[in-house]
């Protein structure tokens, strides 16, 4: 799952809702060195298990963690608990590298999670199609104008053993057009965070790269999804200012005169890496990664907090580094991304609440001159958690 650095500075231009007055809602600080819990290639089945995306993690049916968050032949790490967690080799879900983007598979990262019983799962999958790798399918020859994104879905009935698509696929956030249109920059929604339950609702906050269409443009940013039941992937919604009512269809199926859109929220420059509520206020907290540069003044991990998940306060830095968004040719030997914020004592099945204490997981890449190479360690960090009422 790449991140170009040009979207990160796309994104910084996306409006965001209003910051709220006051003092900030919560602090975030590291409390501990950082930790290996996967290291590529040490621990990889073979040469495509490397840290690609922030982790994920469940609690299946027997107590188990199940946990996602490496690369597009999607395997689980598994353990009784979150220190102790081992890669299992079996592929839960395939990547087929298909020519038709109608199909949406090419390239799929399980990238959210949601079970109410450990053994029925929802995903959420972050979809590329490189129309680049396809002969015939882009203009252009070269990765960025033939890049189309996707949100699809998946599900398992084992407890995260096996995950199946249906046909045609679900798809839960596509942009109102085909991959063949606009070849000339990255396009539609990606990246997911994981899944937050809150009362009925489930939530996800879905990057998007925005489009311009007559009556129906649509701004880059960060969009917060809504479902009553993840179950279903075709009943999340995305929050348009009034309420949740955007939809974003299947564009080779589903053609719609007046495309929806979706209001970004939040101050973030990119995707987000994780989304939690605290257990004892009720509080959301958001980490994110971003490139020095406007309201950043440092590369690095970020956080910021919110009362109703619309409204976000200034972001803080929380750990200073070299980026995806970054030149790796100025990396200096190591880059971070892919931050997520997990508590090994969290009280749902699907780790997205936290207490006063959690760990801050993320993956450290190797850089040689200007390569990002595969050698890359998925590690977490312990972190202290204050929130004020």
């Amino acid at each position: 799952m790449r991140a170009p650095a040009f979207l990160a500075l796309a994104l910084l231009g996306a409006p965001a809702a209003a910051e709220p007055a006051g003092p900030p809602l919560s602090s975030l600080t590291l409390v501990g060195p950082p930790m290996a819990m996967f290291r590529a290639p040490r621990d990889a089945c073979d040469g495509v298990d490397l840290p690609d995306a922030p982790l994920r993690a469940f609690r299946d049916a027997t107590g188990a963690v199940v946990a996602f968050g490496l690369h597009h032949r999607n395997r689980a790490l598994r353990g009784p608990d979150l220190d102790r967690l081992k890669i299992d080799c079996a592929v839960v879900l395939e990547s087929g590298h298909r020519p038709d983007p109608a199909l949406y598979d090419d390239r799929s990262w399980i990238t959210a999670t949601w079970t109410e019983d450990g053994r029925n799962v929802a995903a959420l999958l972050h979809h590329e199609y490189h129309a680049d790798a396809h002969p015939g399918r882009c203009q252009a020859q070269s990765l960025m104008p033939c890049w189309y994104n996707t949100v699809t879905a998946a599900a398992s009935r084992d407890g995260g053993r096996s995950f199946g698509r249906a046909a045609p696929p679900v798809v839960v956030a596509a942009p109102p057009f085909t991959q063949d249109i606009d070849q000339t920059r990255h396009r539609g929604f990606f990246n997911p965070s994981n899944i937050l339950g809150d009362g009925r609702w489930r939530y996800a906050l879905v990057a998007t790269t925005g489009w311009d269409r007559p009556g129906s443009d649509q701004a880059a940013g960060v969009c917060l999804f809504r479902s009553d039941d993840p179950a279903d992937p075709r009943r999340w919604r995305a929050w348009t200012g009034g309420g949740f009512a955007a939809a974003f269809p299947d564009p080779y199926r589903i053609r719609v005169r007046l495309p929806d859109t979706c209001r970004p929220v939040g101050p973030f420059p990119g995707p987000v890496g994780a989304v939690v509520r605290h257990r004892g206020s009720g509080t959301y907290v958001a980490v994110f990664m971003a490139a020095a540069g406007g309201d950043f003044p440092r590369s690095g991990f970020y956080w910021t907090s919110s009362r109703d998940l619309i409204a976000w306060d200034r972001p803080r830095l929380l750990l200073a580094g070299t980026t995806l968004y970054d030149d790796p040719c100025k990396a200096g030997g190591e880059m971070v991304a892919y931050p997520s914020l997990i508590d090994p004592a969290a009280q749902g099945r699907n780790f997205d609440d936290v207490g006063e204490q959690a760990l801050l997981t993320y993956a450290t890449l190797r850089t040689e001159g200007c390569t990002v190479t595969a050698e890359r360690d998925l590690v977490r960090r312990p972190v202290a958690i204050k929130v004020w009422p």
